[in-house]
């Protein structure tokens, strides 16, 4: 099973953080299959590819609370069918 995550990079007390399509099995560092985004939470920007997110949406990954709010803010759901949308 495919999960929409977030990938912890930066320096220390600076994190930032890589959106990232990822297996469930692998861990927060682990390999991915593709960054689909990037979120700032110190200078609050966010860059999404929404056409990789949506790719990865309508394949049935899961994406993680975090990653979910962050897509609500953007409006990313909106551009899937509501049949489409299988949140936990």
């Amino acid at each position: 099973m495919v999960k929409l995550r977030l990938k912890r990079c930066g320096r220390k007390q600076r994190a930032t953080y890589r959106i990232v399509a990822i297996d469930v099995r692998s861990r927060r560092e682990g390999r991915d299959l593709r960054k689909v985004g990037f979120y700032d939470p110190i200078k609050n920007q966010t860059y999404l590819n929404v056409p990789a997110i949506l790719y990865f949406l309508e394949r049935g990954a899961q994406p993680t609370e975090t990653v979910r709010d962050i897509l609500q803010q953007s409006e990313v759901f909106n551009e899937l069918c509501p049949n489409q949308i299988k949140l936990n």
